[in-house]
This record gives C-alpha cells, sequence and structure tokens, in this order.
C-alpha cells in the first residue's frame, strides 16, 4: 500500500516537471512569435496552479488512507481511543505518520509550492529559446 502511494506522488512530481517541454512544442506549432512567450506563461501557471493543488492535496490524502489502512482512528477523541486498533509493530511508523500531518495544511503547501516552482517555467522556456537559437544557426 505504502509503495504504491509512494509511486503515485512520484508520478506526479514527474508530471509537474515535465510538462512544461510538451506544451512549449505544442504552443511553437501553434502561436505565433509575438504571443508565444504569453501563451506559455499563462498556459503553464494555469496547469501549475492545478498540478501543485494535486500533488499538495494527495499527499494529505495519501498520508490518511495509510494511517487508516494502519487501524488508526481519526475521529477519536483521545490517543488511547486513535491507537487502539494499530498493531504493536506498526505502532512507531503511524506515530510518526501522525506528527507529520500536524502543521501548515495542504493548501498552504500548495501556494509556498506554486511561488517556488516559478522560477522553473522560466528557466525552461528560456532553456528552450536558447536551443532552438543554437540549432537555427546551424
Amino acid at each position: 500500500m505504502e509503495t504504491l502511494l509512494t509511486l503515485s506522488k512520484f508520478l506526479l512530481l514527474g508530471l509537474l516537471i515535465a510538462f512544461p517541454f510538451p506544451l512549449l512544442k505544442a504552443l511553437r506549432l501553434r502561436v505565433g512569435n509575438k504571443a508565444y512567450l504569453l501563451s506559455y506563461i499563462l498556459l503553464s501557471l494555469l496547469f501549475l496552479g492545478i498540478l501543485m493543488f494535486l500533488i499538495a492535496w494527495w499527499a494529505d490524502q495519501s498520508q490518511m488512507i495509510l494511517l487508516s489502512h494502519y487501524g488508526f482512528d481519526h475521529d477519536a477523541m483521545s490517543d488511547v481511543e486513535r491507537f487502539r486498533h494499530v498493531a504493536q509493530e506498526n505502532m512507531e511508523r503511524v506515530k510518526s505518520l501522525q506528527r507529520r500531518s500536524l502543521g501548515i495544511g495542504w493548501p498552504l503547501k500548495a501556494m509556498f509550492g506554486f511561488v517556488i516552482f516559478i522560477p522553473y517555467l522560466f528557466i525552461v522556456y528560456f532553456v528552450s529559446l536558447l536551443i532552438n537559437r543554437i540549432k537555427n544557426k546551424e
């Protein structure tokens, strides 16, 4: 179960890293040079927002799924009730997962991730522009 959830997180992260490249290629074929940068910025920010929202939500949700899988009771009032159905060999793992779920929520994580990831979009754009200019000179 844990492997499947981790694999899905890496898949979403790979999608986040790879999405600017097909977007640039599609825009290069359909849009003129004047609207190319503006179209790329608007569409990439839209996709980035959606993907970052999905990644942050899924990270939180997968942690809740994993806690439920181990027998953790989210609706209980005391720690004794919460950990009642957790097997003794999984107790440390469940406690660490529960501690990790405290703190800032996934919407704030999504906002921070969105802001932090914006420079990557510009780096991809300028590297793509540089590669195209080098190819055109040859």
